[in-house]
């Protein structure tokens, strides 16, 4: 969560889409996330010109406010279940360790990885057995 809160803004297109690309996978974890995310969007449609101004500074901020806030994380009940969800992209692998309250999802942690050199050349199937084994 440190991480997130110090991110400084993206300075690029390639920037921008490692963070919406980070940030979507914990997405179902905040209310109205694609609402927030919407400026940040529009500047990947082809042809925008990257102009990172006042509206994008504050979409940003509170996207990372969102997924750092006491809201998202609650803590263990080792009366229920834990579920692990996990993803992973060609240069990331990240995982959710959380629990279901009355049928809603509740995040205890979540994590990611950068993966290896070697470990990018993997084939899809093998990152995301990768991501399961770092979650574990």
């Amino acid at each position: 969560m440190e991480l997130i809160a110090k991110l400084p803004p993206p300075t690029n297109i390639k920037g921008l889409r490692s963070f919406l690309g980070h940030v979507g996978f914990y997405r179902q974890f905040v209310k109205e996330f694609s609402k927030m995310a919407k400026p940040l969007s529009n500047l990947l449609i082809k042809d925008t010109k990257f102009h990172f101004d006042e509206e994008y500074e504050e979409a940003f901020a509170m996207l990372k406010h969102k997924l750092s806030s006491t809201p998202i994380i609650t803590t263990t009940n080792w009366n229920l279940n834990f579920e692990m969800m996990c993803d992973a992209s060609d240069y990331v692998v990240g995982a959710v360790l959380g629990q279901k309250k009355d049928k809603q999802f509740h995040v205890i942690n979540y994590a990611t990885k950068v993966l290896k050199e070697a470990q990018r050349n993997y084939a899809t199937t093998k990152k995301e057995l990768l991501a399961i084994i770092f979650g574990l």
